[in-house]
């Protein structure tokens, strides 16, 4: 007997968009009008864009992961664990708890903000020898795998081997890859210091990506500056080129360069979540092909925001434009499709997302920034003064804001320990580790499970 009487509301990730969808179902849905789940592996929401910043030291981990349960008032059940599958006929979510078992999630309505994955290519060794920046976990790992690289080269008397492990390559000409870069050399340059048996000048940082400018989403001016900040910080920019191959101590690039390195980092650009691909829906480059107020055609109540729905971009005039996958669509996003959840439930109309660009800021560690608030072109300390001003006031408790707020403080007067953790010390820790691409069903398979017993393990 279903002895439901509310209707059930799903929330699929904690990103961006999924937190700022609860957020705001809390604030305006009467209590006893619906229930409210949130599905997510971790109970926080991770910062991203100040990932960087974590691997550089500049911020501890605990200060970019928000929690979830800090709020008194927070009256949404969390499932711990990840979305597998999704049946949008029979309205059931397979979920994986974090205990390893399956579960059969019913819903009424179901939002599905579940993020991305890395973006990778078929190119020998990759997945085996590089290393992500998608995680808080993976941020910590190659702070420590960077110190761990200085303190193997003070130790060796191998000419070779110090080679290797003083060069470093970064592939990805993005936001990501471009600060990862830049905070990640800032710490080894300022480390060398401490290093008196290691040449600094064989301390080199590679910068590579397949596309033709850095940071295209800057414009010609900007995009210019920052690639000459780090090309006088002594970083080696290579554009129209990639990765041909990945050894466990080299890498070949396409234009046939072998590096000698123990240190590849992959910031290639996202894919949606592989949980899209278990509905069987029209998809457009990964993501669910869905209206401008966020619904899948055909299919009422199910709503794809941020890096897994191809939201049209109603500013740009309806011309076939989505809105690119990033944090400040994903925020905007989630409030809206919160909106329509809520007028659906109510027999309101929905609204389309439409939205005002904010503009860009890109932190490149220390005083060095380029930032393009509202249109404007800021270089140096008051683009530094503007991006960090973004992201502090971005975050979304106070808690995190004093943490951030004090990190920064505490890093540009004192300067960092380069202490290395000893996480997963002996263990490798390469883009197969943190990213669970396997652990998805096929659309047949969550077919079978919700038809069957749901007994039965994929």
């Amino acid at each position: 007997m279903n002895t439901v009487t509310r209707p059930r509301i799903l929330v699929v990730g904690a990103g961006f968009a999924g937190v700022e969808c609860v957020r705001r179902l809390e604030r305006k849905l009467n209590t006893d009008e619906a229930d409210v789940t949130l599905v997510t592996p971790f109970s926080y929401q991770l910062y991203l864009p100040l990932l960087p910043q974590v691997a550089s030291g500049v911020l501890t981990p605990q200060s970019i992961a928000v929690s979830l349960r800090r709020s008194k008032k927070y009256r949404t059940r969390i499932i711990p664990g990840g979305a597998i599958g999704v049946d949008i006929k029979a309205k059931v979510c397979v979920i994986r708890t974090i205990n390893d078992e399956i579960v059969n999630e019913p819903y009424d309505y179901i939002v599905l903000s579940p993020g991305s994955i890395t973006r990778t290519f078929d190119i020998p060794g990759l997945t085996d020898h590089a290393f992500g920046m998608k995680t808080l976990a993976e941020a910590a790992y190659i702070r420590d795998h960077v110190i761990t690289q200085l303190d193997l080269a003070d130790a060796s008397d191998d000419p070779a081997e110090k080679a290797s492990r003083l060069q470093f390559v970064v592939v990805g000409g993005g936001y990501a890859g471009t600060e990862t870069a830049a905070c990640l050399q800032k710490l080894t340059h300022a480390a060398v210091k401490r290093y008196p048996r290691i040449d600094p000048g064989l301390i080199k940082w590679h910068l590579i990506d397949i596309a033709p400018k850095l940071m295209p989403e800057l414009g010609d001016k900007l995009g210019k500056s920052a690639q000459e900040i780090l090309t006088k910080r002594g970083i080696d920019i290579s554009l129209g080129v990639s990765i041909a191959k990945a050894g466990p101590e080299e890498v070949t690039f396409t234009d046939g360069r072998v590096v000698p390195t123990r240190t590849l980092i992959w910031t290639a650009g996202v894919v949606a979540s592989p949980l899209i691909a278990t509905l069987g829906a029209e998809t457009i480059r990964g993501r669910l092909a869905v209206t401008a107020d966020m619904n899948l055609p055909g299919h009422d109540g199910v709503f794809a925001l941020g890096d897994s729905g191809a939201v049209p971009d109603e500013a740009k005039g309806g011309d076939g434009a989505i809105c690119p996958p990033t944090a400040q669509h994903a925020m905007r996003q989630g409030k809206v499709v919160a909106d329509n959840v809520i007028a659906t439930l109510r027999n309101q109309p929905m609204k389309p997302y439409v939205h005002k660009d904010l503009g860009l800021v890109v932190d490149l560690g220390g005083k060095d920034a380029v930032s393009k608030p509202l249109g404007i072109e800021l270089r140096g300390l008051p683009a530094q003064v503007v991006a960090r001003g973004y992201h502090w006031s971005a975050l979304r408790t106070g808690v995190a804001k004093v943490r951030v707020a004090t990190n920064w403080t505490l890093n540009a007067l004192a300067g960092d320990d380069f202490v290395r953790t000893g996480f997963q010390a002996r263990k490798p820790a390469t883009l197969k580790d943190f990213e669970y691409t396997d652990s998805y069903l096929s659309p047949e398979q969550v077919r079978d499970r919700i038809e069957g017993d749901g007994t039965q393990e994929p």
